[in-house]
């Protein structure tokens, strides 16, 4: 029973997802900005939002059956280190399989270009600042708080410049496009502003409940496993709550939208990877645990390998695929 609610729920997060991404590309259109705003911004921060509450909750009301606190921390720290972790790893190497038998192993994946190393660039220098203030002791409360403001005002510049860059990437033929109808409007609806905010909230509200339906099942599953919390957070909640932004990206970069299909998945990393961590650095111990340090060296590799292979040029269909081995690469030591 549990197992036919899990893919009932992954049902609805697939039609939810085709829902959202089809109002998302109207409203693209219509507001004359660039793929990159559109993937980065709305996209990223909208389908981010879901698994933006997991470790908010975990952190602020969450209590063991022991009454300890640090249980709750565990899920908080998980759930906000491991979400950019599947997102650099098995979510890249996802798109590139569902595009591997189209365009093959030496396939050309075609984000644009500026756009893609902005995002890459501000998630490693906000990750690696993450990863500096686990060293620092809890008692340091100043230096803690002041990286956590850091990394808050890191993501403020972040949507500064991928705004201001918009008008020319319009200019340059990277201005979002609708291809396809707006589905409230197969209904006899019109296709306006308001409709396309509507089916946007609609999408979105299917998504949350689809994730937190999801999310629910998938903490059943783990306690029959007997998961512990840390793990439980860094492996299994993430799988379930990047659920949108995988299959976003996933329609998108099937359609040939490649730099939407990016901007969805690197654009929820920058997100991910400066607000939630600054909670996290100045609310929970946000100490180097093993399982914890070395999600975080993993997601930088992965990070820093896409970066590097932009630089060189471009990225192929193989390059995505060395992320998802990263991925076996990090289950194969944590569960060892």
């Amino acid at each position: 029973m549990v197992f036919l609610q899990l893919f009932l729920m992954l049902v609805l997060i697939l039609v939810a997802a085709e829902v959202f991404t089809n109002a998302l590309e109207h409203l693209g259109e219509r507001l004359g900005i660039s793929e990159g705003v559109t993937g980065s911004i709305f996209a990223a921060v909208g389908t981010a939002l879901p698994e933006t509450l997991v470790p908010l909750l975990a952190i602020f009301s969450y209590t063991s059956t022991t009454g300890d606190a640090h249980a709750g921390h565990d899920i908080g720290v998980g759930a906000i280190l491991g979400a950019p972790l599947m997102l650099g790893t098995l979510s890249i190497s996802l798109m590139a399989i569902s595009v591997w038998k189209r365009r093959g192993t030496l396939g050309h994946i075609r984000p644009e270009r500026t756009g893609l190393i902005r995002d890459l660039n501000f998630f490693i220098a906000a990750f690696v600042f993450a990863a500096v203030a686990m060293f620092i002791p809890h008692e340091n409360a100043l230096i803690r708080y002041g990286i956590g403001i850091l990394m808050v005002l890191t993501y403020f510049v972040y949507v500064m410049m991928t705004i201001q860059a918009s008008k020319a990437l319009v200019e340059e033929g990277h201005a979002t496009e609708a291809e396809d109808a707006m589905m409230l409007t197969k209904l006899g609806l019109p296709t306006n502003l308001i409709t396309i905010l509507l089916q946007l909230l609609l999408g979105l509200a299917l998504l949350v409940v689809g994730a937190k339906g999801f999310i629910n099942q998938v903490e059943t599953v783990a306690q029959l496993l007997s998961v512990s919390a840390l793990l439980l957070s860094l492996l299994i909640i993430p799988i379930a709550t990047e659920l949108p932004e995988k299959v976003n990206s996933i329609l998108w970069i099937r359609k040939g939208k490649d730099t939407l299909a990016f901007g969805n998945i690197t654009g929820a990393m920058v997100f991910q990877g400066t607000l939630l961590p600054a909670i996290g650095i100045m609310l929970t111990e946000w100490a180097p645990k093993q399982e914890v340090a070395l999600g975080i060296v993993i997601t930088l590799i992965a990070a820093i390998w896409l970066r590097y292979r932009i630089a060189q040029g471009g990225l192929l269909v193989w390059h995505l695929l060395v992320n998802g081995a990263l991925y076996v690469l990090y289950l194969a030591l944590v569960l060892a």
